[in-house]
C-alpha cells in the first residue's frame, strides 16, 4: 500500500487553504495531539496533520482509535474561525467535516455513509466507517483554534485483525464488543483492494470542506443537510448524555448540531453531547 506524503497530498490539489501546509508523519501517537500544540504555537489555518499510523488515537469518551499501520485516513486539521463563530457553534465544524467525508467517499467510491449523532459516519448495517474527534481552545470567550481529528477505515478487514481486539482487551476504555462487530471498512463493503482510494478521497475531502467553510462564513448552516441525513431520524433512541439517560424519537439537530430529541410527554428537547443507541 502506497505511503502518503505532503507532496502527493498538495499535487494537483484544488485548494487555497486546506491542505496546502501538510505535516506527514509516518508514526505518531495522536494527531490531534501533535496539532494541537502547534496550533498553540501560532500554525496556519488549514493545516493538515496526517500520519500512516497512529499509536494512541482516540474517540470521543477516551475510546482507542487503532489501525495497521497504512490501512486508513488518519489526520487532524486546524481551524481559525474566531471571526465568525461563537465557542458554542463549534459542533458546526464537525458537520461540515462529516458532510464533505460523506461526500468525498461517494465521489470516489460511489458509496454514500450515514450520518451518526455526533460525531461518526456508518454503513448501511450500523457498523462504523469513521469517526471524528473535535477539540478546542477559548480565549476571552473567543474560539483561538478548532482541531477537527478525523479517522476512516479504508482498507483493512476486521475480521483478520483480531490483534487489534486483543491488545486492547481488558482495557478501562475498551469494554465493548469485538471490533468486527461494530466496525467496518471500504474494502469490507466493496469486496476489493481499497488501498489506492486513500489519497482520492483525502484530496476530494479538503476541497469539498474548503467550499463548505467558506459557505459557513457568508452564514450558510450545514444543519439540515446533516439531518437529512442523519441516521435513526424518527426512530426511537435512547441517549446517554452527561446529565442524565433521555428517550424518544430522533427529529433531527439544530443550527449548532444539538440532537433533537421528541421525549415520551412530547416535549422536543436539544442535546448537547452524549451517546446514540437506536432501538
Amino acid at each position: 500500500m502506497p505511503q502518503l506524503s505532503g507532496d502527493l497530498i498538495r499535487h494537483r490539489l484544488k485548494t487555497h487553504t486546506f491542505g496546502q501546509n501538510v505535516v506527514y508523519i509516518e508514526k505518531i501517537g495522536s494527531t490531534n495531539v501533535e496539532l494541537k500544540a502547534l496550533a498553540r504555537g501560532g500554525a496556519p489555518e488549514g493545516l493538515l496533520y496526517i500520519t500512516d499510523e497512529q499509536l494512541a488515537g482516540r474517540g470521543r469518551l477516551k475510546r482507542r482509535w487503532v489501525a495497521p499501520a497504512e490501512s486508513s485516513l488518519l489526520f487532524s486539521l486546524l481551524f481559525r474561525p474566531g471571526d465568525f463563530l461563537a465557542p458554542a457553534q463549534a459542533q458546526r465544524l464537525t458537520m461540515i467535516c462529516a458532510l464533505a467525508m460523506a461526500d468525498a467517499i461517494h465521489t470516489q467510491t460511489g458509496l454514500m455513509p450515514d450520518i451518526k449523532w455526533p460525531n461518526d459516519l456508518l454503513w448501511k448495517d450500523g457498523k462504523k466507517l469513521a469517526g471524528i474527534l473535535t477539540e478546542l481552545e477559548i480565549e476571552h470567550d473567543r474560539l483561538a483554534w478548532v482541531v477537527v481529528g478525523i479517522g476512516v477505515n479504508v482498507n483493512l478487514d476486521f475480521r483478520r485483525h483480531t490483534d487489534l481486539d486483543r491488545q486492547n482487551r481488558g482495557r478501562e476504555d475498551n469494554g465493548g464488543p469485538p471490533l468486527m462487530q461494530t466496525a467496518t471498512s471500504l474494502s469490507m463493503i466493496l469486496g476489493r483492494d481499497t488501498s489506492a482510494d486513500r489519497l482520492p478521497i483525502l484530496q476530494q475531502f479538503l476541497v469539498n470542506v474548503e467550499q463548505r467553510y467558506d459557505a459557513l462564513k457568508q452564514g450558510r448552516l450545514p444543519h439540515e443537510e446533516w439531518s437529512a441525513r442523519l441516521a435513526g431520524v424518527g426512530q426511537p433512541a435512547t441517549v446517554t448524555a452527561p446529565d442524565r439517560v433521555y428517550r424518544g424519537v430522533v427529529v433531527g439537530v439544530d443550527e449548532n448540531g444539538a440532537l433533537l430529541l421528541r421525549e415520551e410527554d412530547g416535549t422536543i428537547t436539544a442535546i448537547l453531547a452524549g451517546d446514540v443507541s437506536l432501538r
